[in-house]
């Protein structure tokens, strides 16, 4: 938990410049892929996941080390070799991983946050789900639990090979070459955000584009095609919270307002966007069927509420900031007050998003959020631990919490 936060020190900012960077060229070149409220949003909705993978609130069905223990038949030594057996083991199991959240209804919920930008940017890949819980997918890392590959190499490599999926989210890099033969590029990313019906579910791969041209998923971009981006069901929100668990509660919906007893059941495991015929009918939902002709979510916003997302982003990224770097001082106090900090965050990202929405409701999740900040200030008379660093924290954050309401 600590080491993971500190990592995450060092990525936040750097991916925070590399967005604003994109931001910049994008206006340099006079082709601008970068809205203000959702790349706010894509911001919002990265804080979400990292805090959420901080808290450690997932749990792997299978951990990897006692698969290595139970069936490896060989020990390999660490070398720079068995760095790159792992990376590529992880990029297997990830290909099938994301095949599945694209092809099984309820495995779609972990991944329709990452999707749910009709843009495409840098700042759409921090869009990363927070709704796994539960990790069944271990049992894909068997063939590098054979080979007695160590876990640590693959607590290494995994957030690298996270980390390295960043770079091809964006519009301004064209084809490249031959690395189109063998690595994802933006343009193999394009495709695979799509919503043109030849490009839905195409490009799964992760890292190497092989996969896809091994088991039949290939798409290459077409200049007739130009894509767009977004999901067919558009999400209608800024909300990164309330994206994660939309499809799921679709679902639940469907799977209560059904007559049909057996589609109560299996509907979880149907093709993703499936609805039982009864419940299509009584309960339509808008699906986009021309990718060309829709109307992109959008807030009317003045340049006054504009620049107050980027103080309210910029605050949350502050908060989350000294939460990374301070999680041993802030755990001694109490292994609650983690949990509590970790809650503060999300409701921040709540109310910030539902204020973009202009949700009436926004004005109720900022007095919650304010309220429980200022209680926690006067609880501990300081903000966890941070008054060492600057001793007027109270005052300032007291402040804030009210001009903010």
């Amino acid at each position: 938990m600590e080491t993971y936060g500190k990592i995450l020190l060092i990525a936040m900012p750097a991916f925070l410049l590399l967005v604003l960077f994109e931001k910049w060229w994008g206006w340099r070149k006079e082709k601008d892929t970068v809205r203000n409220m959702d790349m706010v949003s894509s911001l919002s909705s990265g804080v979400t996941n990292v805090t959420k993978d901080v808290l450690g609130l997932s749990v792997a069905i299978i951990a990897y080390s006692w698969l290595v223990q139970q069936i490896a038949v060989i020990h390999i030594t660490i070398t720079w070799l068995t760095y790159i057996i792992a990376f590529i083991a992880i990029d297997f199991a990830g290909y099938w991983v994301h095949s599945w959240s694209h092809h099984i209804n309820i495995l779609w919920n972990l991944h329709i946050i990452h999707h749910s930008s009709e843009e495409f940017n840098l700042a759409c890949a921090l869009r990363q789900s927070i709704t796994m819980f539960v990790n069944p997918f271990t049992f894909l890392l068997i063939p590098a639990a054979l080979v007695g590959i160590p876990p640590i190499v693959i607590a290494t490599v995994g957030p690298l090979h996270l980390f390295a999926q960043f770079w091809y989210h964006t519009q301004h890099i064209g084809k490249m070459g031959f690395l189109e033969k063998i690595i994802v590029t933006p343009s193999h990313h394009r495709v695979h955000h799509a919503i043109n019906k030849e490009y839905l579910d195409k490009n799964l791969g992760q890292i190497f584009i092989f996969w896809d041209k091994l088991f039949g998923t290939y798409q290459e971009e077409l200049k007739e095609a130009p894509p767009v981006y977004g999901i067919t069901r558009p999400a209608r929100t800024w909300n990164p919270i309330k994206i994660n668990f939309s499809h799921l509660w679709l679902m639940i919906q469907d799977a209560w307002h059904t007559s049909n007893w057996k589609e109560k059941f299996i509907l979880w495991f149907k093709p993703t966007g499936y609805r039982p015929a009864d419940v299509i009918e009584k309960y339509p939902v808008y699906k986009i069927d021309d990718p060309y002709h829709f109307e992109k979510y959008d807030t009317k916003a003045s340049t006054p509420l504009h620049v107050w997302t980027w103080v309210q982003l910029m605050m949350l990224l502050l908060f989350v900031s000294y939460f990374f770097g301070s999680i041993a001082t802030i755990n001694s106090m109490g292994t609650q007050y983690i949990f509590w900090y970790g809650g503060f965050i999300f409701l921040t990202v709540y109310a910030l998003t539902e204020l973009m929405d202009r949700n009436p409701w926004a004005l109720f999740w900022e007095a919650a959020r304010s309220g429980l900040g200022l209680a926690f200030l006067l609880q501990q008379n300081d903000w966890f631990g941070s008054g060492i660093y600057f001793s007027p924290v109270m005052y300032a954050l007291g402040a804030y919490f009210i001009f903010s309401f």
